[in-house]
């Protein structure tokens, strides 16, 4: 796959449909790579009249992984901010919007309609904050403005994603314990309106692992969701046409923080849908294509 270099670093992306039509611009979430936009999802999004780019964020995947910065303590950051205490990520989530606007630099794309799921919804949030005049639509799915006092993951959940996996399971020759150890998790904040099987799970979790694991870039990651601020004041200034989605059945980023999201923007359109998580299963799929779409020839003024 190609890749560019933007905000000083190798940004692996890749592309689908034709560079003269619009574009939408897909930004994933916490810990995944752009291959967690489903292939047939994009193909569906370029057959439909748009230039599809999506990409793997810093510090996971092909692009650059930031080692240097050092790996952080999780749990002790974790507990300072539960506390109260002010922590320090390597890089925030302005960075990483930045990152997506040098991506758009690099292919000399002056407008997109930015669509971004659980962490890339801050991204992308962020993006239309600093960049307004760049987006065409914004889209904000399973995501949060990141005001303090919403509601938080459920136990479950919260166990399934901070939960090691066991001794070994990085190793080539164990990589049947990753997998199970990432199907455990889907299992919990997966869709129970519309399930997989296990080894269509199975199949999606090796096409990652086989690409990339590095679990180090994750761990800083989380640490600038963490750190991440109060983002209202920046979204009661959006006048984008905007659409925010979330899943009634979410328990890592419950329902009221979708509801949140969209009542501090400014003519937000909120979309509930019954029986989705924290997932894009291809039901989840044809339900975001159902709404996107229209969304994003509600572009009107985004020019201006």
């Amino acid at each position: 796959m190609p890749h560019v270099q933007a905000n000083g670093l190798r940004i692996e992306y890749e592309t689908f449909g034709n560079p003269q039509q619009p574009c939408v611009l897909l930004v994933m979430g916490l810990g995944m790579q752009m291959i967690g936009w489903p292939d047939d999802f994009c193909r569906q999004l370029a057959a439909a009249g748009y230039h599809v780019v999506r990409f793997d964020n810093r510090d996971i995947g092909l692009s650059t992984h930031m080692g240097h910065l050092g790996k952080p303590n999780l749990l002790w950051n974790i507990a300072k901010h539960s506390l109260g205490m002010k922590i320090t990520a390597p890089y925030s989530l302005a960075d990483m919007a930045r990152d997506a606007l040098g991506l758009l630099d690099a292919l000399h794309i002056e407008h997109a309609h930015v669509v971004g799921v659980s962490m890339g919804g801050m991204i992308a949030q962020t993006l239309t904050g600093i960049a307004p005049e760049r987006v065409l639509t914004l889209t904000s799915i399973m995501s949060t403005s990141g005001a303090r006092g919403l509601p938080g993951p459920t136990p479950r959940a919260k166990a399934a994603i901070l939960s090691r996996p066991p001794r070994g399971a990085y190793q080539p020759h164990k990589r049947d314990l990753l997998v199970e150890q990432y199907l455990g998790a889907i299992r919990v904040i997966g869709s129970p309106g519309f399930p997989m099987s296990d080894d269509a799970h199975r199949a999606r979790i090796r096409r990652w692992l086989d690409r990339s694991i590095y679990p180090e870039g994750v761990l800083r990651q989380l640490l600038a969701v963490v750190q991440g601020p109060d983002r209202t004041p920046l979204l009661q200034r959006i006048e984008r046409p905007t659409l925010v989605v979330h899943g009634k059945e979410d328990p890592l980023v419950p329902l009221a923080c979708g509801r949140d999201t969209a009542a501090k923007i400014p003519a937000a359109r909120l979309v509930e849908v019954p029986g989705m998580a924290h997932d894009l299963p291809p039901g989840v799929c044809e339900v975001l294509l159902h709404e996107l779409i229209p969304h994003f020839r509600h572009d009107t003024g985004a020019r201006s």
